[in-house]
């Protein structure tokens, strides 16, 4: 039986590579120039940091976490990245040390989920987080920064759908209004809605179980439950988001999955046909207790996550397939050598240079060289060898000419439109 890949898991092949290093490129620009710095965390964590963190009735830390024990430690690939940047935050003493905190992240993230398009077991995240800024300017400026940034990648028609669950009281009291409102339609909600209502009734909001869609009409609206202070945070964020000229929607259903939410949500969707039903590209909120439950300082904070995967079905971004500058070809074992030496050359020059010295005609080394989407064809048998010289083919502009071995790394830097190193 042939050995294939565990379902979920999948190879990201080099044809596909150049798509996903212009979407990572563009991601690492759009948050460097807001101030954002680059974080690493292990991808391996202790599992209590999950159920501490994302909460212990949610759907990840109930039934995705890949999580095993190892001698006296109970560990978790991580399923997400803000949990792991807020202990690493913690653990360094960053507060200590600055007042404001910007950190991005890009890599893999693990779930035990199904898999479906655009949605893996290892998925990639790229992420960011800001931490010791309280203020809903703060908010705004993240979403329309990642605006900006969808624009960049060619995502069509980016739409901004905000609210606010409140800070720990509102949420609080808002739970419990809303179970007491459900529990006397339990017996018209789904099975995960029943289950839900016991453990983490916001989370029927996010159902899009039609039996549950038609019980919530009438629910009660977050709104409602407000604090003074909560309901000029949110009005602070329009106000910002209208300043910037980002346009957005109120949602009032919109909740996200995770436990560690505090006022501001968001999410950021793409109207393509390819991402189905579930259009939602980037989503997150403020996290203004998490630091402190972790054992830091207090420190509000806010923070997002966006599925490469995802990103990489809604972009429209043009992208050149990968080609190197030259390939060299030696005719007879004599021009190997040679060869090899002259790649060298390339490289050091600056110039991407492979060498085939398999032995191939040179039909064959030509039409690998197209293949390869390579711009030269250097090209030494023994009449070269003998003449001191190679043949420079110009791939794209099918012209040859002999030139000099000695000049040929610096000649082919000229063609290129670059001075040689």
């Amino acid at each position: 039986m042939a050995v294939v890949g565990v379902k979920g898991m999948n190879d990201i092949l080099p044809a596909e590579i150049a798509r996903w290093r212009a979407v990572e490129s563009a991601f690492r620009v759009s948050m460097e120039l807001g101030g954002f710095r680059e974080v690493r965390t292990p991808h391996l964590e202790h599992t209590a940091l999950f159920v501490r963190s994302i909460g212990e009735s949610t759907d990840v830390v109930e039934k995705e976490m890949f999580s095993f024990p190892h001698g006296r430690d109970n560990l978790t690939l991580r399923p997400e990245g803000t949990a792991g940047a807020a202990r690493a935050y913690v653990e360094h003493r960053i507060a200590n040390n600055e007042p404001v905190t910007r950190w991005y992240y890009l890599g893999p993230m693990f779930r035990a989920e199904t898999p479906q398009r655009g949605r893996y077991r290892q998925f990639h995240q790229a992420g960011a987080e800001i931490l010791g800024d309280p203020g809903p300017a703060c908010d705004a400026e993240l979403i329309d920064g990642l605006v900006r940034f969808l624009q960049a990648i060619g995502v069509p028609r980016v739409t901004v759908h905000i609210n606010s669950i409140g800070s720990g009281d509102t949420r609080t009291a808002y739970a419990r209004a809303l179970r007491d409102f459900l529990e006397g339609r339990a017996s018209d909600l789904s099975e995960e809605s029943r289950r839900r209502l016991a453990t983490n009734p916001l989370r029927i909001l996010d159902s899009k179980d039609p039996r549950d869609q038609a019980q919530l009409v009438h629910a009660p609206p977050v709104s409602a439950f407000m604090s003074d202070a909560d309901r000029a945070h949110f009005e602070g964020v329009k106000a910002h988001l209208s300043a910037l000229g980002t346009p957005f929607v109120v949602d009032p259903r919109l909740v996200r999955g995770l436990d560690y939410y505090t006022r501001t949500l968001f999410e950021l969707k793409a109207d393509k046909e390819e991402l189905g039903a579930g259009n939602t590209i980037v989503g997150g909120g403020r996290y203004d207790r998490m630091i402190e439950e972790l054992g830091g300082p207090s420190v509000p904070a806010i923070g997002f996550a966006a599925g490469v995967e995802r990103l990489l079905i809604a972009s429209e971004l043009p992208v050149q397939g990968p080609r190197i500058d030259v390939f060299v070809a030696p005719i007879g074992e004599a021009a190997v050598g040679p060869a090899l030496c002259l790649a060298r050359d390339l490289r050091a020059a600056g110039s991407s240079a492979e060498v085939d010295a398999r032995g191939a005609g040179m039909k064959s080394l030509l039409r690998r060289a197209n293949n390869l989407g390579a711009r030269f064809a250097v090209i030494l048998g023994d009449q070269e060898l003998a003449a001191g010289t190679v043949q420079l083919r110009d791939l794209d502009g099918r012209t040859q000419d002999a030139v000099p071995m000695a000049d040929a790394a610096r000649i082919v830097q000229e063609r290129l439109g670059r001075s040689a190193s």
